[in-house]
């Protein structure tokens, strides 16, 4: 009769003792959470993250999020009658365009992130890759193609970031650049500013928050997923075309993050409740663990 009274307590208390060895192990390491796609836009995921992260934080973990939007930046541009344009995944971004990412990442969504980790106790600081020179650009060419005010990140200024990390705050990154010879704005992906600042701080972890399940081995069973793999099984799945498609950008962003020297790349989706708690802290995770 106990044991059916506090069932559900006694799953919880089960979870908490799961999740022990992983907070001692990982405790005081530094964790880069890149964070877009459809979790950045649904109000319920959303929430569940920005819960997941502070928590992270609580119980030791130093965490970096370094957010997209380019839901939100389509939604504006269509309000200002600015047509959006792509090649080869990336945004065409002219000057007029460029305001209006730069409004969308380091004004509002930026600002309301970190307020929303405020509210659960977190003391988290909005920044853009301007504030203090923090992620330096060059311009980026999409296959020799000028597409404006595209940057590829050239260096980041980790002493701002450790000096916050180190004081007890979380750093909320958004990726807008500068350039390095001409001073001007730059819109960079988010995957890959998310790979810089992690190789950078040599961070323990990189986490990509997506809208897929995790790297399949049948990626017509949604069911096989590769929950621990290592970087060059990854490699010649690449080489003999078992990924490929759109799953391709992401995973050659873990393999980039793994390439920057970070040792664990985790690729994980963020439709899933709790996702990052559930990946971090149990045994087999929801998504794919790529190690370096």
């Amino acid at each position: 009769m106990t044991n059916n009274i506090f069932k559900k307590e006694i799953k919880k208390a089960a979870i908490l003792t799961e999740a022990l060895p992983y907070i001692k192990e990982f405790n005081g390491i530094t964790v880069v959470i890149k964070y877009g796609g459809a979790a950045l836009v649904n109000e319920e995921v959303k929430n569940s993250l920005i819960k997941d992260i502070a928590l992270m934080k609580y119980v030791g973990f130093k965490p970096v999020l370094v957010h997209g939007g380019g839901k939100d930046i389509n939604k504006i541009l269509e309000r200002l009658n600015i047509k959006s344009e792509f090649k080869n995944g990336l945004r065409v971004t002219n000057e007029e365009t460029i305001d209006t990412v730069q409004m969308v990442l380091a004004g509002k969504l930026n600002k309301d992130l970190a307020s929303e980790l405020c509210a659960h106790g977190i003391n988290a600081v909005g920044l853009c890759g301007k504030d203090a020179n923090l992620l330096q650009c060059t311009k980026m060419l999409s296959n020799g193609e000028d597409i404006g005010q595209v940057g590829e990140v050239a260096e980041v200024n980790t002493e701002l970031i450790r000096t916050l990390l180190d004081n007890d705050f979380v750093p909320v990154i958004s990726p807008i650049g500068v350039g390095i010879e001409d001073n001007k704005s730059y819109n960079i992906n988010a995957d890959y500013a998310a790979v810089s600042v992690a190789g950078a701080l040599k961070a323990e972890k990189l986490v990509f928050i997506t809208d897929v399940p995790g790297l399949l081995e049948d990626v017509n069973d949604p069911d096989s997923i590769l929950s621990v793999i290592h970087a060059d099984e990854v490699r010649e799945m690449i080489a003999d075309g078992t990924i490929s498609g759109g799953m391709l950008p992401k995973i050659n962003c873990c393999i980039a993050g793994v390439e920057a020297g970070v040792s664990h790349v985790h690729i994980i989706d963020g439709r899933i409740e709790h996702c990052l708690l559930l990946e971090i802290f149990t045994k087999r995770g929801v998504g794919t663990l790529i190690e370096g």
